[in-house]
């Protein structure tokens, strides 16, 4: 769940958001005879998410030996990771987060205004490229005292994820997905009868996902799940396209029949199941390509992807848009908070900003067989985008005729960010809502809301 602003309407990134080779690292401080390079440092780091594959495990450790034979002086641990509201509030009470680990667009301005992220103010503005930043996208990562406590790792829009065999076997055009949600509703449940899959899955999982997916469905039809800003704002859950959302999934799941039967699926999991061809439809977000082919070993020719439906006649109507950032420990000393910066330059950063490594990047992916052209949002300005997206066309290994769809329509669709405050919170606190009504036939749709409605409202106003 991550956060983005409007500035980013204008286009979509079609670039591998992973960084890989090392020529020049750019930061000031990453120069050899800093103040830092004498002395030997050593700095844990995010990795990949718990069971990816050997081939994305291999290629991340050659990135890990690529950095360190071009910093001699630094040491990577690699650290397994993947962001979840309740892990990571665990992990960042217990002090065990790696050295550099990835946030939400949604929490980082938070942790950094509660002193939970490392001041990279000095580094930041030493990279020769800060200046060509996406000033919405930056200012994700910059607290409400102006300090710069993270950097941008990549962003994305909500979209609609679908498999186009079983759109051929259920009768429907896979070149042709829903455009709206009354035809969400009828595919689904075409696909149900005709493949016995689920049409539509929805994530169910109460550690957020529920609470913001069904937040992507408000929003699609127009509604919005608080105003204000800060702990004076006022929690708007329980309004009527949140009616009407909810009693949506709950026709698709009791009266179609549409939805399966799994009805707590997380982030990971419904990626497994989607690559696995039991799942016709799900929303995540536009990004998801690289997760599926990593983790979940999918088949390219299934994969279609298409832009939320949006309500023809809802002024407001708008896709979530999100994205993640990369920060760093607050107990990080000077010499480890230099050689983060560098690694976050090296790894996230460059392929985006400099031609050679942006090439070298997209080579190797290519090599290991890790998708190069996936769906994104521009961390940095357009003319950065359009030169940034010419050195890797001859590599993108997408299907990107299969995502047309999204690509085009994307820029006719106005993009909303999350809800500011209390936005976890606020997720969590519409989880039982979601759950309820995909496992209890009788669900008061009314009646979850008010409650979940009481329970933001309360964490709002207390800053949590």
């Amino acid at each position: 769940m991550k956060s983005t602003r409007r500035a980013m309407l204008a286009a979509v990134m079609v670039t591998s958001l992973l960084a890989l080779c090392v020529g020049s690292i750019s930061s000031a401080a990453a120069k050899p005879g800093s103040a830092h390079a004498a002395k030997a440092v050593t700095i844990s780091v995010a990795s990949l998410i718990p069971g990816s594959s050997d081939a994305a495990t291999q290629q991340f450790n050659a990135r890990v030996a690529q950095f360190e034979k071009a910093n001699p002086n630094i040491k990577i641990t690699p650290v397994e990771y993947q962001w979840t509201g309740p892990t990571f509030a665990a992990k960042l009470a217990a002090g065990t987060l790696p050295t550099v680990f990835e946030v939400p667009f949604t929490d980082a301005r938070t942790l950094g205004d509660n002193g939970q992220l490392a001041d990279l103010t000095a580094e930041a503005k030493a990279l020769p490229y800060f200046s060509k930043y996406n000033p919405a996208v930056i200012a994700e990562g910059t607290d409400s005292k102006g300090r710069i406590v993270a950097l941008p790792k990549g962003a994305y829009a909500q979209a609609l994820h679908y498999n186009r065999r079983l759109f051929r076997e259920a009768g429907l055009d896979p070149n042709k997905p829903p455009a709206t949600w009354a035809q969400v509703r009828a595919y689904a449940k075409q696909i149900a009868q005709k493949t016995g899959k689920a049409g539509y899955a929805e994530m169910g999982k109460d550690d957020n996902t529920a609470g913001w997916i069904l937040t992507t469905l408000v929003y699609a039809l127009g509604g919005r799940m608080e105003v204000g800003r800060g702990t004076s704002a006022k929690a708007t859950l329980n309004n009527p396209k949140a009616v009407t959302a909810l009693n949506m999934l709950k026709k698709m799941r009791w009266t179609d029949n549409s939805m399966g039967s799994n009805f707590d699926y997380g982030w990971s999991d419904i990626n497994q199941a989607f690559a696995a061809g039991t799942v016709g439809m799900y929303i995540s977000g536009s990004d998801v390509y690289t997760n599926l082919v990593s983790a979940s070993n999918i088949d390219p020719s299934i994969y279609g992807l298409a832009p939320i439906p949006l309500a023809a006649k809802a002024k407001k109507a708008g896709v979530l848009g999100g994205g993640t950032l990369a920060g760093v420990r607050p107990d990080a000393n000077a010499a480890q908070r230099a050689a983060a910066v560098k690694w976050i330059d090296f790894f996230y950063e460059q392929p985006l900003i400099n031609k050679a490594q942006a090439i070298r990047n997209a080579q190797t992916l290519v090599a290991g067989k890790q998708p190069v052209g996936v769906p994104a949002l521009p961390l940095f300005n357009k003319a950065q985008y359009d030169l940034a997206n010419t050195w890797i066309k001859p590599f993108i290994n997408v299907p990107l005729a299969q995502m047309k769809p999204f690509t085009s329509g994307i820029f006719k669709q106005t993009l909303i960010p999350e809800p500011s405050a209390s936005t976890q919170s606020v997720y969590h606190s519409l989880d039982a809502a979601v759950e309820s009504v995909l496992t209890d036939k009788n669900a008061d749709v009314a009646q979850l809301l008010q409650a979940a409605n009481s329970t933001a409202q309360a964490a709002i106003s207390a800053g949590k």
